[in-house]
């Protein structure tokens, strides 16, 4: 039997140390720490779990059946998490009883793991080792239950985040597309146009982005909570918003609500900066617009396209619009397709490429139907 020196063991006990404090300083900032705290072990655990993900999507071409395989991918990530911080905090504790068990590492082992885990049936003897004992059975003890209450403030900014997702989608359609949201808006109940209330939907998405962008920079795992519905995605709707707003201000200046609308274009791109910032996207804050968008004059003019077709009060040559266009959209094109796709966001029209090659899909209109008597 091979006897570790008494300098390697120290040794060890300190890089024990250093392991229980990187688990706790992780536990802390991405659970108790109210703001974005960068912290190198949950994001490898979220590009671990989104790596493994990845190669599974690659074989499959259908976005439906990579929408189902998503759905349980943020889950993954959450306990992914847990057992990382329960197994570093278990590596640490076992070296740091190292130096005092006489049985060898797997002494240790044993003694930290019924510490840890709280199942108290291997109790070292010696005063230092009882101290370390009690602090591994907190620590386990702290880092489950943080992680349990943890799920109640997820989910509850889930479903604030997913109601004003649905109702985007009664009024504008599923995959969101802005150009969309201003025909069926426009259009309403038969012809009756509802375009007034637009200023009341961009203050709601202007205090609804403000809301997702500290929900989910604090708690960055909620960016991988895919929508219920597969067509339906956070990200995309928030983009369609912003390209309604872009549009409107710039076809129609003077029948657009200004006000909300500028504020909610501010607001938005402030959203997708923080959480694309992150996600470790480097992202600037204050585009060039110079730099121009991805998004082709072509596509503007199908927009612009539909949008005649309901008989939308177009005020301005769609050539002279562009460029004003360009100018709002740079502002949040890079941030918004960089979360689209790391989200791997439902593939609507004006939405920015995926990670897999997919044909983008556009809304689904429904058919004339019986007009009302």
């Amino acid at each position: 039997m091979v006897v570790m020196p008494a300098g390697a063991r120290v040794v060890a006990a300190v890089i024990g140390g250093l392991l229980v404090l990187t688990s706790v300083l992780s536990v802390t900032g991405t659970l108790i720490v109210s703001r974005s705290v960068s912290s190198h072990l949950t994001r490898w655990v979220d590009k671990s779990v989104d790596w493994a993900y990845q190669l599974v999507l690659a074989r499959v071409s259908e976005y439906r059946r990579r929408d189902r395989i998503l759905a349980t991918q943020a889950a993954t990530i959450l306990l992914a998490q847990l057992a990382t911080w329960l197994l570093v905090a278990y590596v640490g504790f076992t070296l740091l009883l190292w130096p005092f068990a006489h049985r060898g590492v797997v002494s240790a082992f044993i003694d930290a793991g019924s510490s840890l885990f709280t199942l108290g049936f291997a109790v070292p003897s010696g005063a230092v080792p009882a101290v370390i004992v009690f602090l591994a059975a907190a620590v386990g003890l702290v880092i489950i239950t943080l992680q349990i209450a943890y799920l109640p403030t997820l989910y509850a900014a889930f479903n604030r985040r997913e109601t004003e997702v649905a109702l985007l989608n009664a009024r504008g359609g599923i995959p969101a597309w802005g150009p969309e949201l201003l025909a069926r808006t426009h259009y309403g109940l038969g012809g009756i146009s509802t375009l007034d209330t637009m200023g009341d939907l961009y203050s709601q998405w202007e205090r609804w982005a403000a809301d997702v962008g500290e929900s989910h920079t604090t708690y960055l795992g909620l960016v991988r909570f895919r929508s219920p519905g597969a067509l339906s995605s956070w990200s995309t709707s928030l983009l369609s918003v912003l390209d309604s707003a872009a549009l409107f201000l710039t076809l129609s200046p003077s029948a657009a609500p200004v006000v909300p609308a500028r504020l909610c274009l501010r607001s938005g791109f402030q959203c997708f900066y923080r959480i694309a910032t992150a996600m470790g996207f480097d992202v600037p804050f204050e585009a060039d617009p110079a730099a121009g968008i991805s998004l082709t004059y072509e596509e503007f003019l199908d927009a612009v396209t539909r949008m005649r077709e309901v008989d939308f009060a177009i005020e301005r040559d769609p050539e002279q619009a562009w460029p004003e266009f360009v100018g709002w959209r740079v502002n949040y094109e890079q941030a918004a397709y960089a979360v689209t796709a790391a989200v791997y966001a439902v593939p609507a029209l004006w939405s920015g490429p995926r990670r897999h090659p997919i044909t983008p899909i556009p809304p689904i209109r429904p058919g004339a139907g019986r007009p009302p008597k």
